[in-house]
């Protein structure tokens, strides 16, 4: 392969990228400690059902808002909309969720022809993609993009965080300072886990 051809290949997949990315444009908003101050409601749940682009999530805890109902219907990814796809939340995970209402009705929002994808109904809950509006629940503890994370990364490394402190911190008896630190990377763990690493690769 010559230098040009090279070039243009190279060209090509740039521009692929940046079609991929223009499909939704937003900026990033910051990690949950962030957005969850401007959510209509903010909730734990399991995902029990999916289908086209929405999940209903079985509600366990009510962190914030109004009263939720049992299940909450969520609308995720359509067309240009800056929501996370489907295929994220599976049925049986469990999530603390920032949602967003749906206050007007969106022109076009419903196609007859493919029922099961929809931009959202009126007064229902959508999950933004633009930032760490979502976290991964297992048992009690908390892992996502929570505090001071990299921009768009959805599940970065950090300390699994109890769900309670999270929900201290939404009620705004928990400082973020507190939460960096109990989101922060265990060092002495850390250290523990690359001198094991290395004693394995020792002894192959």
């Amino acid at each position: 392969m010559n230098v040009l051809t090279a070039l243009a290949a190279s060209l090509g997949l740039l521009c692929a990228g940046t079609a991929a990315a223009a499909d939704c444009e937003c900026l990033w908003r910051g990690g949950f400690a962030d957005v969850q101050a401007e959510a209509d409601l903010v909730v734990t749940g399991e995902v029990i059902a999916g289908k086209g682009n929405s999940i209903d999530l079985q509600v366990e805890r009510q962190l914030r808002g109004d009263e939720p109902g049992q299940t909450v219907r969520v609308w995720l990814k359509a067309a240009d909309y800056c929501r996370p796809e489907r295929d994220r939340f599976p049925p049986g995970s469990r999530w603390v969720m920032a949602l967003e209402r749906i206050d007007e009705q969106v022109p076009g929002g419903f196609n007859p022809h493919t029922p099961n994808i929809s931009y959202g109904a009126w007064v229902i809950t959508a999950l933004s993609s633009c930032g760490g509006f979502w976290l991964s629940l297992v048992g009690e503890r908390v892992t996502g993009n929570l505090v001071d994370a990299p921009r768009w990364d959805h599940a970065p490394n950090m300390n699994p965080v109890l769900l309670d402190l999270i929900a201290a911190y939404v009620r705004g008896e928990l400082s973020q300072d507190a939460l960096r630190e109990a989101a922060a990377e265990d060092p002495a763990l850390r250290e523990l886990i690359l001198d094991t690493r290395a004693f394995l690769r020792d002894g192959e």
